[in-house]
């Protein structure tokens, strides 16, 4: 199959999120790909550096989502780097499993803080970029995981559920300013850190429950990230869109 190119993306200054591995460095590799410059940051900075120095067109910068002066630090960084932000991908996240009774305050904050909050301060610290430029794009990543409701995720599922309600308030915001934001729903996409969690058995069950056979690579979600970022979706804002072969 041959990648799609979007015209509009060449040149854009992209910041990407937990963008070190996994569906992040797809999301990297994708945008380069289309010309664009990226900036990505990742907790893991072995994996950042290994990915930047293999693909031109790329800045890493360490940084800790968690904490929130951190954020502001990175974005300034981006934006110095690239020389503003035109698009935010909104990709960071750890899908840890929990159960009920494991739960504690601190747990609680410290996921919310990994899977929920970053996305808002992130947006935050770079909207005044993507005024300045006259518009941008800012894609959320959520989860299949809470329309399930599968099991040892509830704090998880609760974060992945508050994206959604953030798109719509952040696409009512920021509409008048020619921003647009939407999120993307990926299903079970395989990835070396999600193979943790599924035996063959698992595997099978995953595609028997999806309308399609194959299972869902990480350049699949990319794909869907390219298109809502480029100008051929000006009018896509507010609203979620699944990559999920139909696993409903």
């Amino acid at each position: 199959m041959k990648p799609a190119v979007y015209p509009s993306l060449s040149g854009k200054k992209v910041l990407v999120t937990g963008g070190a591995t996994g569906v992040g460095a797809a999301l990297v590799e994708g945008f380069a790909r289309q010309g664009s410059r990226v900036a990505f940051v990742d907790i893991d900075e072995a994996a950042g550096r290994e990915l930047a120095a293999r693909i031109d067109r790329t800045t890493f910068i360490p940084c800790d989502l968690r904490d929130t002066g951190a954020i502001v630090a990175a974005a300034k960084s981006a934006e110095s780097a690239l020389d503003g932000v035109d698009i935010l991908l909104n990709n960071a996240a750890s899908d840890d499993r929990h159960t009920l009774d494991e739960v504690t305050p601190a747990y609680w904050d410290e996921r919310i803080a990994t899977n929920l909050r970053h996305l808002f301060f992130v947006a935050q610290a770079v909207v005044p970029a993507m005024r300045a430029a006259g518009g941008g794009a800012i894609v959320n990543f959520g989860s299949i995981s809470w329309h399930l409701g599968l099991p040892d995720l509830v704090v998880y599922q609760t974060a992945k559920a508050g994206i959604e309600g953030l798109t719509r308030g952040l696409a009512r915001e920021l509409g008048r300013d020619n921003i647009r934001v939407t999120t993307i729903v990926p299903g079970s996409v395989q990835t070396p850190r999600q193979a943790k969690w599924y035996t063959p058995e698992g595997e099978d069950k995953i595609v028997a429950a999806q309308c399609l056979n194959d299972r869902i690579q990480p350049a699949d979600v990319a794909a869907l990230a390219l298109f809502l970022a480029s100008d051929d979706a000006r009018l896509c804002t507010g609203h979620e869109y699944f990559v999920d072969a139909g696993w409903r």
